[in-house]
């Protein structure tokens, strides 16, 4: 943890990590603090009549339940467990049950179509899922049939032939369990990638990534945690940014996480909860600060006194940050990370740290680079690829199965991370742009592939290709390059059934929003799409 000091020099001089030998996340953000201080509010759930406090008591008893179920229904230490849910307390409670199990949490997307999922649940070999009534209609869509590892679906919504009711049988389980010894490096956590270069991978983590993460959450959020603070964030549960940037580092340094399900970011909605949840600190992506920054509502409607706000996922450009003073009358902390190895980078304005444009300085407890190709550190300015230097508890252990992938992140020590910057003489990085074909865009890592291979199942596309188009909201929207066959016509009506058949199987975020229809694609002599000369015609 960051112990407040007068610069940040001193600071990272200063730092050392202490990660045990053993460390279980279930037992360190609940039942730790259950011990101390059982009625101390873990969860503050919005609901239309009100808000809900949950406390680490609630939560220890609610896990523990749910342990004691999974382990009954067969799953052991090691097994991946999906949680397909939205915000809610189910979803915390899953995690810490999961975890004190000994077996792996594969947190999964609400927003996913059955293309994604299924790739997904197949890939990591899933024995249990955990969902709702949304998530069993998508899995019925799958077939049992392709999913020859599932054992086991609970849903929070009862019971229906195979499905078992969660609430049911956690009714019949003891609020007691023992949590498994568990190493600090032992498998914990699965977090699949945007996969740029080809199909998704499983990032998997140890237990010890959350103590990574506590230092990258302190520092944006400016010596976290401080009396009365209160965290938020619009983020998916079931990405790295909401799950690993604010849910459990938050819940293991006492702060209470404040959950409520959006079907989509209302800006409004987001500043009423901000008041009427009494939030003090967000994590608020950059596509969503530009949609608040957007809508004519006067900050004197709304009760605001955040303390902290950190953006993160995609870079959020001077002008956004000279309107977050004004707006907030607070300075945004800009942060870095990627799935394999999240938060090194970051912004903290209570220190001096902060400078428009940059993403910030390398977050104490972590060395962060930018290298050449042939691994050789650049001068001050010149353009190279983000690297971490390894061993460092926030790095991921290894991809699922992929250990010719995992080999190939790394050039000797450092973890090279795909993104180019400069590093200026004063330490600070300013992010370029990235050495492969990945799509930003609202705050989410797109790869094409997975785009590209849903719209050939399309019955009218012969050949496709994805890419990146400059968004003023959103950074980047996907457009997609079409071939169709040759008894297929261009039209409007044929791109909105396109469109429509993408967003229905992998997810919101993904589905192409402009569509051109083209005769061929430009092709290397092996084959491969150059989407740079299609990036080029806009």
């Amino acid at each position: 943890m960051l112990q407040r000091v007068a610069d940040y020099d001193t600071l990272r001089r200063t730092f050392r990590w202490h990660v045990p030998d053993h460390f279980n996340i279930g037992v360190a953000v609940c039942d730790d603090w259950a011990a101390r201080e059982p009625q101390r509010p873990a969860l503050i759930e919005w609901t239309p009549r009100g808000l809900i406090f949950h406390s680490y008591e609630e939560m220890r008893q609610a896990s523990n339940r749910l342990a004691h179920a999974l382990v009954r229904q067969g799953v052991m230490p090691g097994d991946r467990v999906a949680l397909l849910l939205p915000q809610s307390p189910e979803t915390l409670i899953a995690h810490l049950a999961i975890y004190k199990v000994g077996a792996v949490a594969l947190p999964l997307a609400a927003l996913f179509g059955i293309d994604a999922l299924e790739y997904r649940l197949t890939d990591s070999q899933a024995a249990a899922v955990i969902t709702d009534a949304g998530g069993v209609r998508k899995l019925r869509e799958i077939g049992a049939g392709r999913l020859p590892d599932l054992r086991l679906v609970l849903s929070t919504d009862g019971a229906e032939g195979s499905v078992r009711d969660l609430r049911a049988d956690m009714a019949r389980e003891s609020c007691e369990f023992v949590a498994r010894d568990t190493r600090a490096d032992e498998p914990a956590l699965m977090i699949y990638t945007s996969g740029t270069t080809g199909q998704a991978k499983g990032a998997l983590h140890g237990h010890r990534v959350l103590l990574g993460h506590v230092p990258g959450v302190q520092f944006p959020h400016e010596f976290l945690p401080q009396p009365g603070d209160r965290m938020w964030t619009p983020a998916d549960w079931a990405w790295a940014g909401g799950l690993l940037n604010v849910l459990l580092p938050s819940l293991y340094l006492g702060v209470a996480v404040v959950c409520r399900k959006f079907e989509r970011f209302d800006p409004e909605a987001a500043l009423a909860l901000i008041d009427e949840a009494s939030i003090r600190n967000a994590f608020i992506p950059p596509t969503a600060l530009r949609m608040l920054r957007a809508i004519p509502v006067p900050r004197k409607k709304f009760r605001l006194d955040l303390r902290t706000l950190a953006s993160g996922g995609e870079s959020l450009g001077a002008e956004v940050y000279d309107w977050g003073r004004e707006a907030f009358g607070l300075t945004i902390n800009e942060f870095y990370g990627q799935t394999e190895c999240n938060l090194v980078l970051a912004s903290c304005a209570a220190l001096g740290v902060s400078r428009a444009g940059a993403i910030g300085r390398a977050v104490p407890g972590h060395d962060v680079a930018i290298l050449r190709k042939d691994g050789s550190v650049c001068a001050v300015d010149e353009m190279g690829e983000v690297a971490v230097a390894r061993p460092n508890p926030v790095m991921f252990l290894e991809y699922w199965r992929r250990p010719e992938a995992t080999a190939e992140k790394f050039i000797g020590d450092w973890m090279t991370t795909g993104d180019l910057a400069r590093q200026d003489g004063d330490g600070y990085v300013h992010f370029v742009g990235r050495d492969d074909d990945v799509i930003t865009s609202s705050g989410y890592r797109i790869g094409p592939c997975e785009i590209e291979d849903c719209l050939l199942r399309h019955p009218a596309v012969a050949n496709a290709a994805a890419v990146g188009k400059p968004d003023a909201l959103r950074t980047e929207i996907v457009k997609a390059f079409i071939v169709l066959k040759a008894d297929f016509a261009p039209s409007q009506a044929l791109a909105e059934d396109i469109r429509l058949f993408v967003r229905g199987r992998l997810s919101a975020h993904e589905y192409p929003r402009e569509i051109a229809f083209v005769g061929d694609l430009p092709l290397t002599t092996s084959g491969k799409v150059i989407r740079r000369l299609l990036r080029e015609q806009g």
